[in-house]
């Protein structure tokens, strides 16, 4: 049974691949909600830093970062949540926040793991960012290393950007170390089609768990999740992709945009422990971000079972 309301063309298509069943579709209609529950509303409002997906000029995605001192974000209603400024690259990266404009945002509490997710489009111009949720919808705390926000000062610096190549040392060196990253995502009929919108969610491993290839393209395992498949529907219906890559050490980022396409193959899942398939981005442009946190994040725990994933030097040891 399908249900249009909640899943898209894309996904639907691939929750039919992957052999999702009808129960599964029938929990998530139930528990994708179209207006954030109180829980949530306060969720946002504690929290210091949320990612959001947004479109360019040119269609394409971009996943980047907003933050402030908690409450930054305020609910004004379960169909409603505000946002007290737009994101420090928006003029960067010619990000579209006008009123009308898809966005996905998601909110990680890195202290205990908990996530929630919200799709929407945007309300209102000015300053700040008010969205109107169109979707909202909570996620398990698979793959979140647990991390401390450590600031250093509560006026950061803004965001200096650099378009880097991908061989270079500093972009090579993020990639490398890269225990999280978070990828934003469209469909093919983003301003015809609310479920079609946009959406942004967060992928957790052993750091080189993001692979680069010798080509010049990255590759990353796709663990077991909610089997909703938001992301790999949205893949499956347009392709565009952004990722956003943070080093929680120095505070800095890679912004990258370009174009994703799922490997439905076993051979190479089978090859990279805890894989159930890969998904390979070939970037248009990679973007060197320092200041991009409003803080450092010092690692306490990582995920229990990470042990029990694969890197791309475990799969390749001669890869570059």
């Amino acid at each position: 049974m399908n249900h249009p309301a909640t899943f898209h063309a894309g996904e639907i298509a691939v929750q039919d691949r992957a052999g999702v069943p009808p129960r599964t579709r029938e929990m998530a209609s139930r528990a994708m909600r179209d207006a954030m529950p109180a829980q949530h509303q306060e969720f946002f409002e504690s929290l210091p830093l949320v990612f959001l997906a947004l479109l360019d000029r040119r269609g394409r995605p971009w996943a980047v970062p907003v933050s402030g001192t908690p409450g930054f974000a305020r609910a004004l209603s379960p169909k409603r949540l505000s946002l007290s400024h737009t994101p420090d690259l928006a003029e960067d990266f010619d990000l579209d926040t006008g009123p009308g404009a898809s966005v996905g945002l998601i909110g990680i509490d890195l202290a205990t793991r908990r996530r929630n997710r919200m799709n929407g489009q945007t309300a209102s111009g000015g300053e700040g960012l008010e969205i109107a949720v169109e979707q909202s919808f909570g996620n398990c705390p698979k793959y979140i290393q647990t991390r401390a926000f450590e600031l250093s000062r509560t006026d950061p610096p803004l965001p200096v950007r650099r378009q880097m190549p991908l061989k270079s040392d500093a972009v090579r060196s993020i990639i490398a170390g890269a225990d999280t990253f978070f990828i934003a995502s469209r469909g093919a009929r983003v301003a015809r089609n609310a479920t079609e919108g946009l959406d942004v969610s967060h992928r957790g491993g052993r750091p080189g768990f993001l692979g680069i290839n010798e080509d010049g393209t990255l590759s990353f395992p796709d663990f077991s999740g909610n089997r909703y498949f938001n992301t790999l529907g949205n893949i499956e219906a347009d392709g565009r992709a952004g990722l956003l890559v943070p080093d929680f050490a120095s505070g800095d980022a890679l912004c990258l945009t370009g174009r994703a396409a799922v490997d439905w193959t076993s051979g190479r899942a089978t090859a990279f422990a805890g894989a159930e398939r890969i998904v390979d981005f070939v970037p248009d442009e990679i973007w060197h971000v320092e200041h991009a946190l409003p803080a450092t994040a010092r690692l306490i725990e990582v995920w229990p079972d990470l042990n029990q994933t694969g890197r791309w030097q475990d799969a390749h040891p001669t890869r570059a």
